[in-house]
C-alpha cells in the first residue's frame, strides 16, 4: 500500500535528520568527502542495476535507499561548503524538467516519444551546449557510452532510416574485420573489431534492445551455468581441470535446461 505524500515527506525529513546527526557524531561519516564517496556511489548504482535486472523488488527498494543516502550525503557536504543543499538540488532538477517539457508546461505539441527526445536535444543546445555529445560522461563504460552517443545523435536526426540498413552495416564491418584478420595486422584488427561492436550496439537500438542489459543478462546466465557445472564436478569429486570437454558438456547441457 502506498504512503501518502505527507508520510513520504516525513520519511524524507527523517532521513535528512539522521544524516545531520551522523555527520556530526559518527567518526566515519564525519571524515567523508565528495571524492571519498565517489567510488562508493558508483558501486551502489551498479548494485541497483543488478537488482533491476534480477527483477528483485525487495532488493531494489534497499538499493534505491543506498543511492538516496548518497544523494543526501552529497547535499549535506554541499551545504557545509555553502555551495548547495538538498532544496537547491530538488529545485534545480524541477526547473530543468519544466524547461525540458514544453509539451507539458508550455505550448509545444508533440506526436510521440521520438519527438520528445528530439526536442530535448534541441533545447539543450539552446541552453548553451556546443555539442549534443557534451552530456555523455567521459568515464562511462565503453558499451554504455556507445549506446548513449548513438542515442543522442539520433535525437537531432543523424540516424539510419531503416533497421535493414543498420544490419547491412554490421555485415560490412564483419567483412572488414575478417579481411584484417586474414592480413594479420593486430592494430587494424582491433579497430575493425571496435567498429563491429559499435555497429551491433547501433543495431540493438533499432530492434529495441538495450545492449548493456542484454550482455549483462548473458553474463548472469553464463555464470549460473558455469557454477552448476562446478557444483556437479564437485559432487563427483573431480576438478574441472581434470575433466574432458565432453564430460563438461554433459553438465553444461543440463545447466541449459535450468538457466535459459
Amino acid at each position: 500500500m502506498s504512503n501518502t505524500r505527507k508520510q513520504q515527506l516525513e520519511a524524507f525529513n527523517r532521513l535528512l535528520d539522521i544524516m545531520d546527526e551522523l555527520r556530526e557524531k559518527c567518526p566515519w561519516d564525519k571524515k567523508q568527502t565528495l571524492e571519498s564517496l565517489r567510488h562508493l556511489t558508483i558501486e551502489e548504482v551498479y548494485e541497483l542495476g543488478d537488482a533491476i535486472l534480477d527483477n528483485d523488488l525487495e532488493e531494489l527498494k534497499k538499493e534505491l535507499g543506498d543511492v538516496l543516502l548518497h544523494i543526501v550525503f552529497y547535499a549535506k557536504i554541499g551545504s557545509e561548503k555553502k555551495a548547495f543543499d538538498i532544496a537547491d538540488i530538488a529545485n534545480s532538477i524541477s526547473d530543468k524538467l519544466i524547461k525540458r517539457h514544453p509539451h507539458i508546461y508550455g505550448d509545444v505539441s508533440v506526436e510521440n516519444e521520438e519527438e520528445v527526445k528530439q526536442n530535448w536535444e534541441k533545447l539543450k543546445l539552446k541552453e548553451g551546449k556546443k555539442s549534443v555529445l557534451e552530456g555523455v560522461p567521459r568515464s562511462l563504460p565503453a558499451l554504455v557510452k556507445a549506446n548513449r552517443i548513438q542515442d543522442k545523435v539520433a535525437g537531432v536526426g543523424f540516424d539510419w532510416e531503416e533497421p535493414y540498413q543498420v544490419w547491412e552495416k554490421v555485415q560490412e564491418e564483419l567483412n572488414e574485420l575478417n579481411e584484417e584478420i586474414e592480413n594479420g595486422n593486430q592494430q587494424n584488427i582491433e579497430k575493425e573489431f571496435g567498429d563491429v561492436l559499435f555497429s551491433m550496439i547501433n543495431y540493438a537500438r533499432f530492434i529495441k534492445v538495450n545492449p548493456e542489459n542484454a550482455l549483462e543478462r548473458t553474463n548472469k546466465k553464463f555464470i549460473n551455468r558455469f557454477q552448476y557445472l562446478e557444483q556437479k564436478a564437485k559432487e563427483l569429486g573431480k576438478e574441472l581441470s581434470d575433466m574432458s570437454l565432453a564430460e563438461m558438456d554433459v553438465f553444461w547441457n543440463e545447466a541449459k535446461t535450468f538457466y535459459k
